[in-house]
């Protein structure tokens, strides 16, 4: 391995876990649950996209936050497991600047987009009669062409930096998929400056729409606090709390991993930080906004019941 580092441009991404009987368990579970998200998301693109009562904002937002999460889940599971599987740990330059690149921007996109869903749903519940125009569908179009571009351009000028860094010989990265601030921990110069634009980009992109967001749903809580209806308030109660759970396993994790100096940070705790809004936000993502949305779930018996028809 040391004569490998040393002749080859190649970076060697030692995963999130060791080649034994437990590591074999975990390479198994990671795998359902890749198999569960992926199953899960594109069912609900395709639920919202076939059942014309769900061609609502809320859900043309939740439809691109599924599509964000299928590939930002495939960006990262399928090169880890060919590494497990084959146990050839390494991934090319290029190959890690690409991994890299959609890493960033879906992260990027995801973050914005789950603030517009908050947004929506305060706009939904404090001004339900603005709705239809603060929430057009030219506005929902331009919040979801704006995550993604500024995903795109904050993604674009990392991987950059990233790509044009002097590495060293040994290129053995103590992470599961190529994250940046991991990929410091081997280059050869001074990068300071760079970790003052990721600080700067962790508070952009993920502390001030976590912010946004809590504020917004502190004033959605407080509506719903004065609402008559006792059936409008248990339901405004459940989108807040599905939406609310994942922000907390995706932005939490998140903030704490980037925000930290690197003195502070340790590869093993990153790594069990990055397997939360890598991993498991895809998954929770599809199942908490259809078990605990009845549109949704009556969507889904309404296509259930067309196939079964169809069939008959």
């Amino acid at each position: 391995m040391e004569n490998y580092n040393q002749t080859s441009t190649d970076f060697i991404l030692l995963g999130l876990f060791p080649r034994s009987r437990i590591g074999l368990f975990l390479f198994i579970l990671i795998v359902l649950i890749f198999l569960v998200a992926l199953f899960g998301n594109l069912s609900m693109i395709l639920l919202i996209f076939v059942d014309i009562h769900l061609h609502k904002p809320m859900y043309f937002l939740l439809s691109q936050l599924s599509l964000i999460d299928l590939n930002y889940i495939s960006t990262i599971v399928p090169r880890m497991a060919y590494n497990f599987l084959s146990g050839n740990k390494s991934i090319s330059f290029i190959g890690c600047g690409v991994q890299s690149f959609f890493f960033l921007t879906l992260a990027g996109a995801e973050a914005l987009l789950l603030a517009s869903m908050a947004y929506d749903r305060y706009v939904a519940i404090c001004f339900p009669l603005h709705y239809s125009i603060r929430i057009s569908r030219r506005v929902c179009v331009s919040m979801i062409m704006g995550s993604w571009i500024m995903g795109s351009i904050n993604s674009c000028a990392h991987t950059t930096y990233a790509l044009h860094i002097h590495y060293c010989r040994s290129r053995a990265i103590d992470h599961f998929f190529c994250d940046v601030p991991a990929m410091l921990t081997v280059a050869c110069m001074d990068t300071w400056i760079y970790e003052y634009t990721v600080f700067i980009s962790t508070i952009l992109f993920l502390l001030l729409p976590f912010i946004g967001i809590a504020c917004s749903y502190g004033r959605v809580l407080l509506a719903v606090y004065r609402m008559n209806s006792s059936e409008g308030k248990k339901k405004a109660y459940s989108t807040c709390s599905t939406h609310l759970t994942v922000v907390t396993f995706y932005y939490v994790p998140f903030v704490y991993t980037y925000l930290r100096p690197r003195d502070l940070r340790s590869p093993t705790e990153d790594k069990t930080l990055a397997v939360f809004y890598t991993i498991l936000t895809p998954l929770l993502n599809p199942i908490i906004y259809s078990l605990k949305n009845k549109e949704v779930m009556g969507a889904l018996k309404r296509v259930i019941q067309r196939i079964c028809s169809v069939k008959m």
